[in-house]
């Protein structure tokens, strides 16, 4: 009997954990695509843009620029970010069959929120997506 059998969730690092590629936003011309055509969400210290994927399945991105910030913080907040775009946000969009392209850009307020803020304003950002009949009005 294996964590998958017991109901505990997946271990980290485990199948369960993956971010497979395909539902990564991470090349320039993907980013500028986005930025220029998709449409624009506030979430608190986030800008969120989303449009319709192209492949199959929901994809998540982020920008974070520097805000004179230390490298140690940008990071600290991309890494944050992307997290919540892996457990939060991509498996509400496909449980919710949209396939969506959502890119979040850090505003320079966005480094002082905890990481729970985060995660409360990226999570009622996504259930809004969910509810919409197109995000790309």
């Amino acid at each position: 009997m294996g964590p998958a059998d017991s109901g505990e969730p997946p271990a980290p690092g485990g199948p369960g954990y993956r971010w497979p590629r395909r539902a990564r936003i991470r090349r320039g011309t993907e980013i500028r695509r986005i930025l220029r055509q998709a449409r624009r969400y506030r979430a608190g210290e986030l800008d969120v843009f989303v449009t319709p994927a192209p492949a199959d399945g929901p994809r998540f991105g982020t920008i974070v620029p520097k805000h004179r910030r230390r490298v140690v913080d940008r990071n600290l907040l991309r890494r944050r970010l992307r997290e919540l775009g892996r457990l939060e946000v991509l498996p509400r969009l496909r449980a919710a069959e949209r396939s969506l392209d959502v890119l979040v850009r850090a505003r320079p307020g966005a480094y002082d929120l905890a990481f729970q803020e985060l995660r409360t304003e990226l999570i009622r950002l996504t259930e809004r997506l969910c509810c919409d009949a197109s995000p790309s009005d």
